[in-house]
C-alpha cells in the first residue's frame, strides 16, 4: 500500500508532535519541514529532512507531499491552507481552522474547487471519557438534557506570552491578528466538544473582561456566556486564563432527565461523577471506539496519533473524515457569536 507523503509547516511544540507521529507511522512519509525560524532553534535537526524557511519556497521546490499539516500561528492558517490546496495538496489544520468565518469559508471554497480534503485537528474528541460521553448521549441514556455547564480555567501569564529568550522572535501569542483570543487559542477544543455533543447554540449573552492580561495581550482573559442549544437545553461557558500559577481544570457538567455527569481534569480527561438511572459506569477500555486506551495519557497530546491515522485512512478510502471543515467552521461561528454578544451587552449597558 502506498505511503502517504506529509509535510509540516510550523515546527513549534505542536508541529514537532505532528512530525514525530508522521515519521514513526508505517504508512506515512515525512518529506519536508517548513518554519521561519532556524532548525537549531526549533531542535528539529534529528528529522534530517529538507527544511524551508517559507511555505512558498517549499511549494516551489518540487518536493512531493499529499498532505500539508499546518501548525503555524492561527492568523496564518487560512492563507497557507488555500496555497497548499491550490498546489494540489490536502491540508490538516491545527485549531482553530481560522480566526473568522470569512477565512474559514475561503478554505472550504478552495477545497471544493480543487477537490481536496480539509482535516481539522480536534484531538480531544478521541479522549476516552469524551468518546464515552458521546456514546451515551447518542444512545439517549441520559434522556432529555436539561442544562450543560462548561468551565475552562487555565493559567496563561508572562511565561507564555513573553519570549523565553532572545532567539524566540515569533511573538504571536497575545496578538489579535495572529492569536485571536483565548476562545480561539486555548478553549476552541472544548467549544468543539460541546458542539459535537449537543449541537448549535442560540440566544447568546456574554460578558468578557481582561483582569491581569492588560499589559500582556490585545484581548480578554476571562468571560461568561449563557445560551440555549438548538434542542432548547440551556448552557453556560465560564472561561479564564487569569488563574494564578498553573492550569486549574476544564470540566463539563450535564444535568439531564435520567442522571448527572461531570468530566473534569485539565482536558476533561477524567470522569469525576456519573449517577445515571439504571446504568453502571463501564470500564473505559471496554467501550467500542477507535481508542487504544493503553496509549492514552493524562493529556490531549497523546490523541494526535488518531488524527493522523484518520488522515491516512481517508486517503486510502477506509474511513470518513472525523472532523471536517464544516465542523471547523461552526466552531469559529460560535466563537464569533460569543464575542459579538459581549459587544451587544456593552452597548446596552451604556444606554
Amino acid at each position: 500500500m502506498n505511503s502517504i507523503k506529509f509535510a509540516v509547516v510550523g515546527c513549534g511544540h505542536i508541529g514537532k508532535r505532528h512530525a514525530q507521529i508522521i515519521s514513526e507511522h508505517p504508512q506515512a512519509t515525512l518529506t519536508a519541514l517548513i518554519d521561519a525560524r532556524q532548525p537549531v532553534v526549533l531542535n528539529v535537526q534529528q528529522f534530517k529532512l529538507p527544511f524551508f524557511f517559507s511555505l512558498e519556497d517549499f511549494l516551489q521546490s518540487g518536493i512531493e507531499a499529499d498532505v500539508v499539516n499546518i501548525a503555524t500561528p492561527n492568523g496564518l492558517h487560512a492563507l497557507q491552507a488555500v496555497a497548499c490546496i491550490e498546489n494540489n495538496m490536502h491540508v490538516v489544520i491545527e485549531k482553530p481552522m481560522a480566526l473568522n468565518t470569512c477565512d474559514a469559508k475561503y478554505i472550504i471554497n478552495a477545497a471544493d474547487k480543487y477537490k481536496k480534503h480539509v482535516f481539522i485537528v480536534k484531538q480531544n474528541r478521541y479522549s476516552p471519557p469524551v468518546a464515552w460521553l458521546k456514546q451515551i448521549i447518542s444512545k439517549n441514556i441520559l434522556g432529555e438534557i436539561y442544562s450543560v455547564q462548561l468551565n475552562c480555567f487555565w493559567n496563561r501569564d508572562e511565561r507564555y506570552y513573553l519570549p523565553a529568550d532572545e532567539h524566540d522572535k515569533s511573538g504571536w501569542h497575545g496578538t489579535k491578528a495572529l492569536d485571536g483570543g483565548v476562545l480561539f487559542t486555548q478553549f476552541s477544543h472544548f467549544i468543539d466538544i460541546f458542539y459535537w455533543l449537543f449541537g448549535d447554540i442560540k440566544n447568546i449573552k456574554s460578558t468578557i473582561k481582561s483582569f491581569n492580561h492588560k499589559q500582556l495581550t490585545e484581548f480578554e482573559d476571562s468571560g461568561i456566556a449563557t445560551f440555549e442549544f438548538s434542542s432548547n437545553s440551556i448552557g453556560c461557558l465560564n472561561f479564564s486564563t487569569a488563574v494564578w500559577d498553573k492550569n486549574f481544570e476544564s470540566s463539563i457538567i450535564i444535568i439531564a432527565e435520567k442522571g448527572t455527569i461531570k468530566l473534569s481534569g485539565q482536558y476533561m480527561d477524567r470522569v469525576e461523577y456519573c449517577h445515571v438511572k439504571d446504568y453502571a459506569m463501564p470500564s473505559l477500555q471496554a467501550i467500542n471506539n477507535p481508542i487504544n486506551y493503553d496509549s492514552y495519557k493524562e493529556s490531549s497530546a497523546s490523541n494526535h496519533c488518531h488524527v493522523i491515522q484518520n488522515v491516512i485512512d481517508v486517503l486510502q478510502n477506509k474511513a470518513a473524515i472525523s472532523t471536517n471543515a464544516a465542523e471547523g467552521l461552526k466552531v469559529i461561528d460560535i466563537i464569533e457569536r460569543i464575542y459579538q454578544a459581549s459587544k451587544v451587552s456593552l452597548k446596552k449597558g451604556s444606554l
